[in-house]
C-alpha cells in the first residue's frame, strides 16, 4: 500500500512563517502588557483638603485629626517680598514668625498626634513661587529643603498657574532643583512624593500646563501625580455641563494628555497606572466665576467617577470653606474664605469628596506618635523645657493666655482660675481651655509681657467708677463697663453679665504693653 506525499509551495511556507511570527509576536507583546500590569502597585486612593493657614478668621486644622478625614494639604509657601529664597506662609511669616504668631508647628504636630498628617502646598495665585522669584538654585534647594526638614513632611504639592506657567527660566530652575532635592532624599532612603497641580479646562491641560509636566519629565523628577484644578471653568464649560461632567471630561482628557507626554518621555504606563497619577481639587460651592457652583451633588458624583477609573487623589479649596454662610454674609455670589456660598451641613463637602477614599499620602514622615503623647502625660513638666508657664490651680488667666501643662500647650478661651486644663470633659463649652498641641522638642521659655507697675491704680471698695475705667485686682487688669461702686471685679469671673467689671484679654494686655514700650521709645529720642 503506497501514499501520495504533497509538497509545500513556496507561498504556502510564507503563510505558516507569518503565522507563527504574529502569533509569537503577539505573545511577546501580550507578555509585556501583562507583566507591566502585573507590576503596577495600584496605590490607595487618599483625599486630603487644601486649608489656607494665613487666612481669617484662623482655621483650625489641627481638631481635624480625630476626624474622618485627618490629612491636610497647607497651603501656601511662596517667596518673600524681601528676600526671594526665604520661604514664608503667604508673603505674610517666615517659618519662624509662623511658629509664633499661629503657633504652627505646635498644631501640626497635634494633628499628627491624632492620627492626622500634612503636605505642604508651594505657589498659588496670589504671590510668587519660590521657583519664580528665587534664580539662586543653590539658595533655591536650601529654600525647599528647609520646609521639608522643618515639617518632616514627604509630599509635597507645587501649585504653579498665573504668570508663573509661562515663566520658562522659572519652569526650569524648578524642575531642576526638585529632581536634586528628590534624588537627595531618596539616597538617605526616604521618600519625596511630587504633585504637580495645574489649570484645566473641560479639553484637559492648557499647552502651558503640559509644558509643566514635560519639563519635570525631561529633569528626571518622578512624578506622583498630576492634579488637575477642576473649578473656574468659565466659558469653556458647554451651558448644559454640570460643574461634574466638565471635571469628568477634564479628567479624561487629562489622562490622554499624560499619556502622550510620558511616551515622549520614553516611560511606557498602562491606562491604569496613568489614571493613578492623576488627582482633582474641586472650588466648593461657589467658583470665582458666577455661573460656576460646584454643588453637593456634584461631589458626590466626582467621588463616584475618581474610584471607578482609579484616580489616587481628591482635594478640595477649600477646608476653611466647608461650611454655610452665615445669614449676615449678604451676597453669596461674592467667595468668601470662609464659607461655601451654598446651603450645606457643616464639612458636608469633605464628607462627599472622601467616601471610600481611606488612603494616606505619607510614606516615611516621622511624627510625634499617640505613644509619645502618652508617654508625656506621665512626666512632670519642665519649666526650662516649657515655653508657656506651667498651670498653677492659684492663678488667674485670661483671655487667650498659653499655659503648659502635661507636656501640652493650651490657651484660655475666657478668664480662669483653678480650672484644670486637661478636666476631661465630654463637651467643649465645658472648660475654658482649648488644646493647642505638644510641647516640641528643644523648645525655650519664650518671655512673657507684664504690666508694669502703676499702670492703673488697684481696686477700692469706696472709689466710684465711670464707664471705661481700668483698675488692677489681684494682679489682673479690669475695666468698667458701667458707673459702680463697691462691685468687686472677683465676681466678674461667676456672672460676667452681671458684673461691671470685665478683664481684659492677654491681646489687648500685649497691645497696651506695646503702645507704652513705643511711647517710652518716643520719648528717650526726644
Amino acid at each position: 500500500m503506497s501514499s501520495t506525499q504533497r509538497k509545500l509551495s513556496w507561498w504556502r511556507v510564507c503563510l505558516m512563517l507569518f503565522m507563527l511570527s504574529a502569533i509569537t509576536a503577539g505573545g511577546i507583546f501580550m507578555w509585556i502588557e501583562w507583566k507591566q500590569a502585573k507590576a503596577v502597585v495600584k496605590p490607595q486612593a487618599w483625599f486630603a483638603p487644601y486649608v489656607d493657614v494665613t487666612a481669617t478668621p484662623l482655621f483650625s486644622f489641627e481638631q481635624m485629626g480625630s476626624s474622618s478625614t485627618p490629612n491636610v494639604v497647607l497651603a501656601f509657601i511662596v517667596a518673600s517680598s524681601s528676600n526671594p529664597c526665604i520661604p514664608t506662609w503667604g508673603n505674610a511669616y517666615t517659618l519662624n514668625q509662623a511658629s509664633i504668631a499661629l503657633d504652627l508647628d505646635r498644631r501640626i504636630a497635634r494633628l499628627r498626634q491624632q492620627g492626622g498628617n500634612v503636605a505642604i502646598s508651594f505657589g498659588g495665585q496670589a504671590n510668587n513661587e519660590l521657583s519664580f522669584s528665587c534664580t539662586d538654585t543653590k539658595q533655591l534647594f536650601n529654600a525647599y529643603q528647609a520646609v521639608i526638614q522643618r515639617y518632616k513632611i514627604d509630599t509635597i504639592d507645587l501649585d504653579i498657574e498665573g504668570s508663573d506657567l509661562s515663566n520658562i527660566a522659572a519652569l526650569d530652575r524648578r524642575a531642576e532643583v526638585i529632581a536634586k532635592l528628590q534624588k537627595s532624599i531618596r539616597s538617605q532612603k526616604k521618600n519625596l512624593a511630587v504633585w504637580l497641580t495645574l489649570p484645566v479646562s473641560p479639553q484637559g491641560l492648557t499647552l502651558d500646563g503640559a509644558n509643566v509636566v514635560d519639563k519635570f519629565l525631561a529633569a528626571g523628577v518622578d512624578i506622583a501625580g498630576v492634579n488637575a484644578m477642576t473649578m473656574d471653568y468659565g466659558n469653556s464649560r458647554s451651558p448644559h455641563q454640570t460643574m461634574a461632567q466638565a471635571s469628568e471630561q477634564a479628567l479624561v482628557e487629562t489622562h490622554r494628555q499624560l499619556g502622550i507626554l510620558y511616551k515622549q518621555a520614553k516611560i511606557n504606563l498602562n491606562s491604569t497606572t496613568l489614571w493613578s497619577k492623576i488627582g482633582a481639587t474641586v472650588m466648593i460651592g461657589q467658583n470665582d466665576i458666577i455661573n460656576d457652583i460646584f454643588t453637593l451633588d456634584d461631589a458626590q458624583k466626582l467621588n463616584s467617577f475618581a474610584r471607578s477609573e482609579g484616580m489616587s487623589r481628591i482635594s478640595m479649596w477649600s477646608a476653611n470653606r466647608d461650611i454655610q454662610c452665615g445669614v449676615n454674609y449678604v451676597d453669596t455670589q461674592i467667595v468668601s474664605d470662609s464659607c461655601s456660598g451654598v446651603k450645606q451641613n457643616k464639612q458636608q463637602f469633605a464628607s462627599l469628596l472622601s467616601y471610600k477614599l481611606t488612603g494616606d499620602f505619607t510614606h516615611n514622615s516621622q511624627v510625634i506618635t499617640i505613644q509619645d503623647a502618652g508617654a508625656n502625660v506621665q512626666k512632670p513638666d519642665d519649666p526650662g523645657k516649657s515655653p508657656y508657664q506651667i498651670w498653677n490651680s492659684t492663678s488667674v488667666y485670661l483671655q487667650g493666655t498659653k499655659v503648659v501643662w502635661h507636656r501640652n500647650v493650651y490657651q484660655a478661651k475666657w478668664w480662669t482660675q483653678g480650672d484644670l486644663p486637661d478636666n476631661p470633659v465630654l463637651e467643649s463649652w465645658q472648660t475654658p481651655w482649648q488644646l493647642i498641641g505638644p510641647v516640641l522638642p528643644g523648645e525655650k521659655p519664650i518671655p512673657q509681657p507684664t504690666l508694669p507697675p502703676g499702670t492703673y491704680p488697684t481696686w477700692s471698695g469706696t472709689q466710684i467708677y465711670d464707664v471705661g475705667m481700668r483698675v488692677l485686682f489681684n494682679g489682673v487688669p479690669y475695666q468698667a463697663k458701667w458707673w459702680n461702686q463697691g462691685d468687686s471685679p472677683a465676681a466678674s469671673s461667676a456672672n460676667q453679665d452681671s458684673s461691671p467689671w470685665l478683664a481684659l484679654t492677654q491681646s489687648q494686655v500685649n497691645t497696651l504693653i506695646q503702645t507704652i514700650n513705643a511711647t517710652k521709645s518716643a520719648t528717650v529720642k526726644k
